[in-house]
């Protein structure tokens, strides 16, 4: 249901006029469409989209003392290591909660008796049509990580407040990361989680976390 507070404004339309389209490069994951356009301004111009297979899909878990079993990784096309929630791509035709069940288990070895629609959001809507989806897991079970074979993991256990502070430091870059536990902290301080996880959120974290290499 759209709310009518975000709705378009009278007559608002795609201001771009499409002259031609073409797929410049495609692969398993991801198309580049081009488009020959007529801009706002009426001046010939062109539009790339970068078209996704797979929905993003995030899992914020989170242990009953508030910590947050964190997937460290190197990101190639930034060049640097990241800390995130575990996260991934899941068919567009595959129920949301059924990938990110996968990927929960693949990176961390974790199973969740509960889940909670977290979020969604459009991750970079001038150039691409990502969209993406996240879930609160908690009531954890632990197991053996499943990483796949592209996969170098390691994990690191951080509560939510030292993850705050690494947002707000701008050390936390990734945007589901960011995105869910900002809205984690949102329902935990209006009262809108169980009483025991919003506890463990609030609380004062200890002052080590703990990490461990995956296989």
């Amino acid at each position: 249901m759209t709310d009518p507070l975000f709705g378009p404004p009278p007559g608002a339309a795609d201001p771009f006029t499409v002259t031609a389209t073409r797929t410049g490069y495609a692969n398993p994951w991801i198309e580049v469409e081009h488009r020959d356009v007529i801009r706002p301004d009426g001046k010939a111009g062109i539009y790339g989209i970068v078209r996704l297979a797979n929905r993003a899909i995030g899992v914020l878990p989170l242990l009953a003392d508030g910590t947050v079993p964190l997937v460290g990784q190197w990101r190639v096309p930034l060049g640097r290591y990241s800390w995130e929630i575990p996260e991934g791509g899941g068919p567009i035709n595959e129920p949301a909660l059924a990938a990110a069940q996968r990927e929960l288990l693949e990176e961390t070895g974790y199973t969740a008796r509960q889940w909670l629609p977290l979020i969604g959001f459009d991750v970079s809507n001038s150039i691409t049509d990502e969209e993406a989806t996240v879930f609160l897991a908690y009531d954890l079970e632990p197991g053996e990580a499943e990483p796949d074979g592209t996969e170098v993991l390691h994990r690191r256990d951080v509560h939510v407040l030292d993850l705050l502070a690494g947002i707000d430091s701008g050390a936390v870059r990734d945007s589901l990361t960011v995105v869910a536990v900002l809205r984690l902290w949102q329902l935990a301080t209006e009262g809108r989680l169980p009483e025991a996880l919003a506890r463990a959120i609030l609380a004062r974290p200890s002052p080590t976390a703990t990490e461990e290499a995956q296989p």
